[in-house]
């Protein structure tokens, strides 16, 4: 058998409706059309079939179906079941299919053709009594439909809220990782350049710990302020982290800052030589910036898997021509690395995201060996209407 487990709400709405129908019945009991000459066995047989009817309401839960088809049944003989059918049909159709609902509703106006045939045989009483029952019974009916269709439209919005709250998680999520994967290439980009030139100067310092006093001097500031100007970045970078919405702007390097990252990398003994950039208006800004970590990145891993090689850096181009950024190294003296500048053909994590800066950008990179050293290249768009921006003021 089939358990039903009930709630308090649930306790309460079924005893809500045992009352209705005792009290309906009470109250139509002086108005039910009874025969005269009926026996009072069977009269009292009626009122204990009403009572019942009413008790059973409480099982509309378990059989719904079955309860209206015998109250609407036996309606037909006792005179006190109305309240329990109007309950047990409103049931039905509150809580099932359509079809079995229709079934219902068929068994229970399938008196009414009969009834309207022989209307206008019957005494007024009686004929007025059947009109109310058929009406009630309508009543319920169309109540039950409203509650049912009432019940699946708040499900479909709640349904629907739910999926707008797992669509805004998504979102968030997307947003949180693309998040962690701009600030990863940004400290990869900053602290990367930083920490290649402490690497160089101590690399020095350890491999040729004779040196004259002035270049060890030279080296240790130039490592003392890498490693200030690598801790200043990375509180810019925690404190964008920590900061809300509103305060999290940083200083952005533009493509006027090349020749000041080039100076930095010359100071550490590169041999760096930089064409460029084009005079005249400065390029959007993340085209600049774009511009800008391809040429520190580059310079990095120069650095690392290049030591010593000279770099030819080279910046050209111009508004709807586009900004060209190239930089190549020569093969490095000695023994090449085996992992070949920037990785070699298996192109470094570092260049992966400054591919990815690129495409952002509206632009493409590609790199790779080219006359023994290696070359990254990048096209980058510089929309013409800069030009009118500029030259259009006033």
């Amino acid at each position: 058998m089939r358990r039903i487990h009930r709630t308090r709400r649930d306790w309460v709405a079924d005893l809500a409706l045992f009352l209705f129908a005792a009290c309906f019945a009470a109250v139509s009991s002086q108005s039910v059309p009874i025969p005269e000459d009926l026996d009072p066995v069977w009269r009292d047989a009626d009122q204990v079939a009403g009572g019942l009817g009413c008790a059973a309401v409480l099982l509309r839960r378990r059989w719904p179906v079955s309860l209206a088809v015998t109250l609407l049944l036996a309606g037909t003989q006792a005179h006190y079941l109305t309240g329990p059918a109007m309950v047990a049909v409103f049931t039905v159709a509150a809580t099932r299919p359509w079809r079995v609902t229709a079934w219902v509703a068929a068994l229970a106006f399938a008196p009414l053709p009969v009834f309207l045939w022989q209307v206008a045989e019957l005494p007024e009483a009686r004929a007025d009594s059947a009109l109310t029952y058929f009406a009630l019974i309508a009543g319920a009916i169309g109540w039950g439909l409203f509650r049912r269709s009432r019940q699946q439209l708040i499900a479909s919005l709640r349904e629907r809220a739910e999926l707008a709250e797992a669509d805004a998680e998504s979102r968030a999520e997307w947003v949180r990782r693309e998040t962690r994967e701009e600030i990863a290439r940004e400290m990869h980009d900053v602290l990367g350049h930083r920490l290649s030139l402490l690497s160089v100067h101590a690399g020095a310092l350890e491999f040729n710990p004779g040196a004259p006093r002035e270049e060890i001097a030279r080296a240790a500031g130039v490592i003392r302020e890498s490693a200030h100007l690598a801790l200043r970045d990375l509180r810019e970078v925690i404190g964008v982290l920590r900061a809300g919405p509103e305060e999290s702007e940083r200083p952005q390097p533009e493509l006027a800052d090349l020749a000041r990252l080039v100076a930095e990398a010359r100071a550490t003994g590169g041999r760096i030589e930089l064409t460029g950039p084009p005079e005249g208006p400065a390029p959007p800004p993340v085209v600049g910036r774009t511009a800008y970590r391809i040429v520190q990145e580059a310079l990095t891993n120069a650095r690392k898997h290049a030591p010593g090689a000279a770099v030819a850096v080279e910046v050209t181009g111009g508004p709807a021509g586009g900004l060209a950024v190239k930089v190549r190294n020569a093969p490095p003296p000695g023994p090449a690395p085996a992992s070949g500048t920037g990785g070699g053909g298996d192109v470094g994590q570092g260049l992966i995201g400054l591919a990815e800066r690129a495409r952002l950008a509206g632009g493409e990179l590609t790199a790779g060996p080219a006359d023994g050293g290696f070359l990254v290249h990048a096209s980058l768009p510089w929309p013409a209407t800069d030009i009118a921006s500029v030259t259009g003021r006033g």
